[in-house]
């Protein structure tokens, strides 16, 4: 800026030296002057107007030059008492790859230096030189700028061009200490910028220079900044608007590259026609309100639990007094000696009345031999097998290989979040420092600043992942802790009966939607596409936990270690991160992710079909063509699992037809496309485990059955409030403001808030549907309960 304005001052000195005559006219306003300008001659216009304190009035000069003066322009310098103004005509602006655009008709609004004293008259002057030896012609017309001060909740209309920029000023009133400025326009293109600056001269308002200094953003449509009385000393500021040379940072068409360096390109016509209103912004009542609302919605969720958990105990004390008797008494008044006569007369009456099952185990499916508990193979490969069959490893073993599920993912957790808090607050210092207000999507229609952050509102909707992660992880010890007493006192229907209680993945799924809340914290401090994969990374974590959930309650003996479950997410967060940085577009990218997804699902296939009894190596390919040469093309039988090959038959065709939309659309959005990947499949997986469980005689208790239908409806609002779409970094910073909208909720909160509240619900009440549904088979059998 500095050696701009030298290069000009030096100018205007060579021009004063080169003129001969220099003539000083008394001019006024509202007066269109035409003269001629020549390096033999200078003219210098004298104004003088009357400047109160209390009162703001814009003065605005307007030159327009009738001839093409490219190669001599004249220099016009505005000399005021604090501040000097100073362009030549034409004006050169330059857009995008230094391509230049001249503009002959120009009008700039002076800086207004504020006055300590309640009236004076104050002068400036406005020089018109050239280096030209020939004559140009020009026009010249100083004017006062009506409505120059904004009102509050007044909205104003105004045109604005390259050449023409115009800026407003305004002042705070007593007792409001935020507001927001908002900048409307009918017209998506010609792109502008919006500013807000300092009072101070000079005031940046050129396409080349309105990013020096204050708050900006670019604007198609709508343009929104929320702007703060403690950040202006003066307790006021300007909005300056200008309209761009050139389209592209709003998302608009290429220009053609000119063939010379030197070419200039005509820009047409690039007037818009724009509106400005200044509202006032909430109060602090409004964020208190939101903040106990907030808090109050989820501190419900712990006192309808406490409720819960009150009268269910009720009733198990009124269901263990009526059910007491003598005989009760004295079995448990019996020695350790007698336990055995204990544990067949509760095996007896433990297990309710159901439809006897080709599943259950009978002798004649396999040798009786003493090695049947080692080899898997005589097991696994069954064609029909009850929970007994995998579930023969030792408790303590496996309570200790799934808790590694929960070491792992706090672990993991401390390491992720802590460079995410680290780099987002550098995001937010950055926004804070430059002022560009491009750099992070918020919905600023909606974004409600807290100190250093930008959109407090977007922040806090994030509290009820926290709080109904840790409720749920407070539940999941209650149940561990029930769990394990009843385990000491010999329990027989914790030892012999329901579905092996292991709660290592219980607790990694509410430390994951903990970390879910955090990290969509993080994301929301400076939303855009580098860092959209914060907000999604513990998505996968929560959508792979809960598979392997589903698949552990019937398969606990081989379901996949904490390890490799880890290893497969870091892989897909990795092809997330690759996604990001390669996906856009890029159709080799897309070709290795397809494949490499069909592969993943055929050999999770096929580990699900033969529940892990073969293996991967040069003579799997032989092995399987002779299999279908033997089963289904000589025997023509169909397959030993019908059930299971049901459910990979259907999981193959939906991973297949994403793999299939992946390659032909490309979604820009790489991460929310393989998020969806892992729901579908989630989404699949427990449809088919509870039509299992429905079709094996197996029935859903009440209170299950309750949460299920409350999490259907929570998720489906949820999804509505997800899908309005208040911004999206897929498009430009100004293409995505146009989807802002304001709050709907407690003038605090936006869609996307409430998509956080209804969702952090609907993940709390899908987890207790895992707890719960299985709640029917506590007092079975294992070898009368169905693998499927």
């Amino acid at each position: 800026r500095k050696s701009i304005g030298l290069d000009r001052f030096v100018f205007f000195g060579l021009v004063l030296g080169e003129a001969t005559n220099v003539v000083q006219k008394d001019a006024e306003f509202d007066v269109t002057y035409n003269d001629t300008v020549t390096s033999e001659n200078q003219t210098i216009y004298a104004f003088n107007h009357t400047v109160s304190r209390n009162k703001t009035e814009g003065v605005r000069v307007t030159v327009d030059v009738l001839l093409n003066a490219s190669e001599s322009p004249i220099l016009f310098v505005v000399r005021q008492k604090q501040a000097v103004l100073s362009f030549q005509v034409p004006l050169i602006l330059r857009g995008l790859y230094q391509r230049k655009y001249p503009y002959n008709h120009i009008g700039r609004t002076l800086c207004q230096p504020p006055t300590v004293v309640a009236s004076e008259t104050q002068y400036f002057y406005v020089d018109v030189s050239t280096l030209s030896s020939l004559g140009t012609h020009y026009q010249l017309r100083v004017s006062r700028v009506e409505s120059f001060t904004l009102q509050t909740n007044k909205k104003f209309s105004f045109t604005a061009s390259p050449s023409q920029p115009q800026y407003f000023k305004y002042v705070f009133p007593e007792g409001e200490d935020t507001v927001i400025v908002k900048v409307t326009s009918d017209m998506n293109f010609p792109c502008s910028v919006m500013s807000i600056q300092d009072i101070q001269c000079p005031v940046y308002d050129l396409d080349n220079n309105v990013a020096f200094i204050g708050m900006y953003q670019t604007i198609t449509k709508k343009g929104a900044i929320t702007v703060q009385r403690k950040d202006f000393p003066l307790n006021s500021f300007y909005v300056v608007v200008v309209v761009k040379t050139e389209d592209e940072a709003c998302g608009g068409p290429l220009r053609y590259y000119p063939l010379r360096p030197d070419e200039l390109i005509d820009a047409g016509n690039r007037t818009k026609i724009l509106d400005v209103i200044v509202s006032p912004a909430i109060k602090t009542e409004v964020y208190v309100m939101g903040m106990l609302f907030c808090l109050g919605i989820f501190l419900s969720f712990y006192v309808l639990t406490l409720m819960v958990a009150c009268t269910c105990y009720c009733f198990c004390l009124a269901d263990n007094g009526s059910t007491l008797s003598s005989e009760a008494i004295t079995d448990s008044a019996t020695s350790t000696d007698n336990n055995y006569g204990y544990l067949e007369r509760s095996l007896d009456s433990a297990g309710r009345s159901r439809q006897e099952s080709l599943s259950s185990v009978e002798e004649d499916d396999y040798d009786t031999l003493d090695d049947i508990d080692s080899d898997k193979n005589i097991v696994r490969t069954k064609k029909y097998l009850c929970v007994s069959d995998l579930a023969r490893k030792d408790k303590r073993i496996l309570s200790k290989k799934y808790q590694i599920y929960f070491w792992n993912i706090a672990t993991i957790a401390v390491f992720y979040a802590l460079p995410v808090i680290q780099l987002v607050i550098t995001y937010q210092t950055v926004v804070n420092v430059t002022g560009n207000q491009d750099i992070c999507y918020y919905n600023f229609l909606c974004a409600h600043p807290l100190g250093a952050l930008s959109s407090f509102n977007n922040i806090l909707s994030n509290v009820g992942y926290v709080m109904l992660g840790l409720l749920f992880l407070l539940i999941v010890l209650k149940r561990d802790i029930t769990h394990n007493r009843a385990l000491v006192r010999n329990d027989i229907n914790a030892l012999e009966c329901g579905i092996p209680k292991h709660f290592g993945l219980f607790y990694a799924m509410g430390t994951a939607l903990m970390m879910e809340g955090l990290l969509s914290a993080c994301y929301h401090v400076c939303p855009n596409y580098t860092n959209f994969q914060f907000d999604t990374s513990f998505m996968y974590m929560i959508a792979g936990l809960c598979m392997l959930k589903l698949y552990q309650k019937r398969h606990p003996d081989i379901n996949a270690s904490a390890y490799t479950a880890y290893a497969c997410l870091a892989g897909v967060i990795f092809f997330s991160v690759l996604g990001v940085v390669f996906g856009k577009g890029n159709m080799v990218f897309w070709i290795v992710f397809s494949v490499i997804h069909i592969l993943a699902t055929l050999l999770l296939s096929t580990q699900l079909y033969y529940m892990g009894r073969w293996r991967l190596d040069s003579g799997v390919l032989r092995r399987v063509v002779y299999i279908v040469y033997t089963d289904s093309i000589r025997q023509c039988s169909g397959p030993m699992y019908i059930d299971r090959m049901v459910l990979l038959v259907l999981g193959n065709i939906v991973n297949w037809s994403l793999a299939a939309y992946g390659l032909i659309k490309r979604p820009n959005d790489f991460a929310s496309y393989l998020l969806a990947i892992a729901i579908c499949n989630l989404l699949l997986y427990f449809a088919f485990y509870i039509i299992m469980k429905l079709r094996s005689g197996e029935r859903i208790k009440y209170l299950a059955l309750v949460i299920i239908l409350f999490t259907a409806v929570v998720w489906g609002f949820a999804l509505y409030f997800f899908f309005q779409g208040l911004s999206t970094w897929q498009k430009t910073p100004a293409e995505s403001r146009d989807h802002n909208r304001d709050c709907i909720l407690l003038s605090f909160f936006d869609d996307h808030d409430i998509w956080h509240f209804l969702s952090s619900i609907a993940m709390f009440g899908s987890f207790l549907v895992l707890l719960t549904m299985d709640d029917d088979l506590d007092t079975v059998q294992r070898d009368k309960i169905y693998v499927f």
